[in-house]
């Protein structure tokens, strides 16, 4: 019998800074940002509110259409698997980094970044889903962002 194995990561945070996106030789899109997850907990001894935030490194491959959405703060909701990769720095040590490659990014919007008006983001009822191995076709032209919307997140917008 063969041995199985999963590699599946799900998270729900913020983004750390603005997405930034590259072109590889063959002119594929790759983008990458940090997210920020956060717990909170009341401490047994003290009664006080504690919180921890962990800080994750996200690789997004096809990017060009969603990257100029990602955005300092926004929220964002991805599913992908970890990767660990190494490379050899400047003074030839080699270095380690492990990343999280987003198969799924569904933008969320609101979050502590909550854009200027006008700004373009994906309604709440139907969040814009960014599947990495699904093509999407181009449209001929982009329809115009919606001037104002309520961009408040509730309980039910919570993909899981």
């Amino acid at each position: 019998m063969a041995s199985r194995s999963v590699n599946k990561v799900i998270l729900l945070g913020n983004l750390g800074k603005d997405a930034e996106t590259k072109f590889t030789a063959s002119g594929s899109a790759v983008s990458n940002f940090t997210l920020a997850t956060s717990r909170r907990w009341k401490d047994k001894q003290t009664g006080e509110i504690k919180e921890e935030t962990d800080w994750h490194r996200c690789v997004l491959w096809d990017s060009e259409r969603v990257s100029t959405f990602l955005l300092k703060g926004k929220q964002i909701y991805i599913e992908g698997r970890l990767r660990t990769r190494s490379y050899d720095d400047k003074d030839q040590q080699k270095r380690y980094v492990t990343e999280v490659v987003c198969d799924e990014l569904i933008l969320l919007g609101g979050g502590r970044g909550e854009g200027a008006p006008g700004e373009y983001a994906p309604p709440q009822s139907q969040p814009v889903s960014m599947p990495r191995s699904a093509p999407r076709p181009q449209p001929a032209s982009a329809p115009a962002p919606p001037e104002e919307f309520n961009q408040a997140i509730s309980d039910d917008d919570v993909p899981f």
